[in-house]
């Protein structure tokens, strides 16, 4: 892995800067008593914060790897830290006056706010996607490296983009927060009203489907998967299978597969208004059938080969284009 300090800088800086403020978020939590829409109201703040350092580091460890358009990851790079700085200044900003920050028109202001943060999720999701582009068109050495990079990139864009559906005008009715049905445009839950009984740390709601599950799982597909690798490879000194390149490429494989099987299964299970606690038993069922194919993937992968024949096909040992 390369130094960090040839990282993208201002994406390094900006999830330093996240990090502090998920500190004063934290403090927050503790000093401040407020609660909006049935959470702690430094809540969001603090797992976005959190999210941000997660995503915005990978990212900048990510752009290393390119080997063409540099330039082009860099200024994508520099959309994604000032649409976050706009994004967690406006989710501050609405804290500190005790309002909602999504989905929230109660009055002009508040819907100026919220159409800025829409339009800045926008770029932020286009300017992620460009950076995608350029990895699936640069050339990682590793197969297994470049899948693990290219799938959670991709799996992330996907759970992204479940943001969007948040966004359209829900058929809920928003009692919870003191906002009624005119005053918001969207909603995180399905079939049960924002604020409700919910899921601690999370915040998911426990009697109706919630679309920040998938979203949550999607996203961080960017870091599951390559940290997966990493383990593969760590572990690869005592396991004699995984000092193989093809076995840990077809590992890799069964887990961007299942891991996108499970995004989809658990948007699905949102959009049927289930909460994800309470799976019903067509859900258990598609749950166990992910669980199945991915341990006889498993099973496959770690297969070793008869005596003198390698386990990597051409393919597997060539370097991705």
């Amino acid at each position: 892995m390369s130094s960090w300090r040839s990282w993208h800088r201002p994406l390094v800086v900006f999830s330093a800067a996240m990090a502090a403020l998920a500190v004063v978020s934290a403090v927050g939590l503790m000093v401040d008593d407020r609660v909006l829409v049935g959470a702690p109201i430094w809540a969001k703040p603090f797992k976005f914060s959190v999210s941000f350092v997660a995503y915005c580091l990978t990212l900048a460890w990510m752009l290393t790897l390119l080997t063409r358009g540099r330039r082009i990851g860099r200024w994508a790079a520099h959309i994604i830290v000032l649409t976050g700085v706009i994004e967690m200044v406006i989710i501050t900003v609405q804290v500190v006056r005790g309002k909602r920050s999504h989905f929230n028109t109660a009055t002009a202001f508040d819907s100026a706010l919220w159409n800025v943060m829409g339009m800045t999720i926008v770029v932020l999701w286009a300017a992620t996607l460009v950076i995608a582009v350029l990895l699936l068109r640069t050339r990682i050495t590793d197969r297994a490296t470049a899948l693990a990079v290219r799938g959670g990139l991709l799996i992330a864009l996907a759970g992204a983009g479940l943001g969007f559906l948040m966004s359209l005008p829900s058929e809920t009715p928003q009692a919870a927060g003191n906002l009624d049905a005119a005053d918001t445009m969207g909603a995180h839950s399905v079939g049960v009203p924002d604020g409700g009984p919910s899921m601690p740390l999370t915040g998911w709601s426990t009697t109706g489907g919630d679309l920040r599950a998938p979203h949550f799982v999607g996203m961080h597909a960017l870091q599951v998967l390559p940290l997966l690798l990493i383990a593969l490879v760590l572990l690869a000194p005592r396991f004699a299978p995984l000092r193989d390149p093809g076995v840990r490429l077809r590992l890799v494989r069964v887990a961007v597969g299942g891991y996108a099987a499970l995004v989809a299964l658990i948007t699905w299970q949102a959009l049927r208004g289930q909460p994800l606690i309470h799976p019903d038993g067509v859900t258990l069922a598609a749950a166990a059938a992910i669980l199945a194919a991915a341990a006889y993937g498993t099973g496959r992968a770690l297969r070793t080969t008869a005596p003198g024949h390698p386990s990597r096909t051409a393919a597997e040992q060539e370097p991705v284009a």
